[in-house]
Protein backbone atom coordinates (compact mmCIF):
# COMPACT_ATOMS: atom_id res chain seq x y z
CA UNK A 1 0.00 0.00 0.00
CA UNK A 2 1.70 3.26 -1.04
CA UNK A 3 1.89 5.71 2.05
CA UNK A 4 -0.34 8.59 1.12
CA UNK A 5 1.25 11.68 2.68
CA UNK A 6 4.46 12.25 4.67
CA UNK A 7 2.42 13.05 7.68
CA UNK A 8 1.52 9.76 7.77
CA UNK A 9 5.52 8.64 7.99
CA UNK A 10 6.37 7.43 11.66
CA UNK A 11 9.60 9.05 11.05
CA UNK A 12 8.96 12.48 9.94
CA UNK A 13 6.04 12.59 13.35
CA UNK A 14 9.26 11.56 15.31
CA UNK A 15 11.45 13.82 13.24
CA UNK A 16 8.84 16.80 13.91
CA UNK A 17 8.61 16.11 17.41
CA UNK A 18 12.26 15.55 17.62
CA UNK A 19 12.71 19.33 16.49
CA UNK A 20 10.52 20.67 18.98
CA UNK A 21 12.59 19.30 21.79
CA UNK A 22 15.65 20.41 19.97
CA UNK A 23 14.36 24.40 19.77
CA UNK A 24 13.00 24.14 23.56
CA UNK A 25 16.38 22.90 24.76
CA UNK A 26 18.61 25.93 22.58
CA UNK A 27 16.22 28.33 24.92
CA UNK A 28 18.53 27.44 28.14
CA UNK A 29 21.69 27.52 25.62
CA UNK A 30 23.58 31.08 26.79
CA UNK A 31 22.37 33.89 24.96
CA UNK A 32 25.81 35.14 22.84
CA UNK A 33 25.16 31.43 21.27
CA UNK A 34 21.74 33.27 19.58
CA UNK A 35 23.61 33.95 15.86
CA UNK A 36 25.97 30.95 16.37
CA UNK A 37 25.66 27.34 18.26
CA UNK A 38 21.71 28.44 18.01
CA UNK A 39 20.60 29.24 14.63
CA UNK A 40 22.88 26.65 12.98
CA UNK A 41 21.30 23.36 15.56
CA UNK A 42 17.80 25.17 14.73
CA UNK A 43 18.79 24.65 10.83
CA UNK A 44 19.72 21.60 10.75
CA UNK A 45 17.32 20.12 13.06
CA UNK A 46 14.14 21.75 10.91
CA UNK A 47 15.67 20.52 7.66
CA UNK A 48 15.66 17.08 8.84
CA UNK A 49 11.61 16.55 8.61
CA UNK A 50 11.56 19.03 5.73
CA UNK A 51 13.54 17.48 3.64
CA UNK A 52 11.45 14.37 4.34
CA UNK A 53 8.38 16.13 3.17
CA UNK A 54 9.84 17.40 0.24
CA UNK A 55 11.11 14.55 -0.70
CA UNK A 56 8.27 12.76 -0.56
CA UNK A 57 6.07 15.02 -2.34
CA UNK A 58 8.37 14.60 -5.41
CA UNK A 59 6.31 11.56 -6.55
CA UNK A 60 9.55 9.63 -7.48
CA UNK A 61 11.65 7.37 -5.42
CA UNK A 62 15.03 7.87 -6.57
CA UNK A 63 13.99 11.81 -5.61
CA UNK A 64 12.95 10.66 -2.01
CA UNK A 65 15.90 8.29 -1.67
CA UNK A 66 17.58 11.17 -2.42
CA UNK A 67 16.35 14.17 -0.13
CA UNK A 68 15.96 11.38 2.49
CA UNK A 69 19.87 11.01 2.55
CA UNK A 70 20.33 14.49 2.82
CA UNK A 71 18.03 14.34 6.44
CA UNK A 72 20.53 12.13 7.45
CA UNK A 73 23.43 14.51 6.63
CA UNK A 74 21.25 17.24 8.55
CA UNK A 75 20.56 14.50 11.34
CA UNK A 76 24.51 13.71 11.40
CA UNK A 77 25.10 17.74 11.66
CA UNK A 78 22.77 17.87 14.25
CA UNK A 79 24.29 15.02 16.27
CA UNK A 80 27.64 16.88 15.84
CA UNK A 81 26.74 19.93 17.29
CA UNK A 82 25.02 18.44 20.58
CA UNK A 83 27.93 16.31 21.16
CA UNK A 84 30.08 19.94 20.99
CA UNK A 85 26.96 21.86 23.18
CA UNK A 86 27.53 18.88 25.43
CA UNK A 87 31.07 19.15 25.72
CA UNK A 88 31.09 22.92 26.35
CA UNK A 89 28.20 22.59 29.44
CA UNK A 90 25.39 23.67 27.22
CA UNK A 91 23.62 20.67 27.67
CA UNK A 92 22.65 18.59 30.45
CA UNK A 93 23.86 15.16 30.44
CA UNK A 94 19.83 14.09 30.96
CA UNK A 95 19.07 16.04 28.19
CA UNK A 96 22.24 14.57 26.21
CA UNK A 97 21.34 11.07 26.26
CA UNK A 98 17.95 11.74 25.57
CA UNK A 99 18.84 14.07 22.29
CA UNK A 100 21.22 11.00 21.47
CA UNK A 101 18.74 8.42 22.01
CA UNK A 102 15.66 10.49 19.46
CA UNK A 103 19.09 11.01 16.87
CA UNK A 104 19.66 7.31 17.04
CA UNK A 105 16.22 5.95 16.63
CA UNK A 106 15.54 8.54 14.22
CA UNK A 107 19.13 7.63 12.22
CA UNK A 108 17.90 4.01 12.26
CA UNK A 109 14.50 4.62 10.60
CA UNK A 110 15.85 7.02 7.79
CA UNK A 111 18.21 4.39 7.11
CA UNK A 112 15.85 1.96 6.61
CA UNK A 113 13.72 4.40 4.34
CA UNK A 114 16.72 5.21 1.88
CA UNK A 115 17.52 1.64 1.51
CA UNK A 116 14.09 0.46 1.01
CA UNK A 117 13.99 3.43 -1.20
CA UNK A 118 16.94 2.50 -3.18
CA UNK A 119 16.15 -0.80 -3.80
CA UNK A 120 13.55 -0.36 -5.79
CA UNK A 121 15.99 1.68 -8.50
Amino acid sequence: MPIESYRSLLVWQKSVDFTVLIYRLLGTFPKHEQYGMISQMQRAAISIPSNIAEGKERQSDRDFARFIAIALGSLAELETQLLIAHRLGYLAEHDWNSTEEHADEIGKMLRGLHKKLSSTN
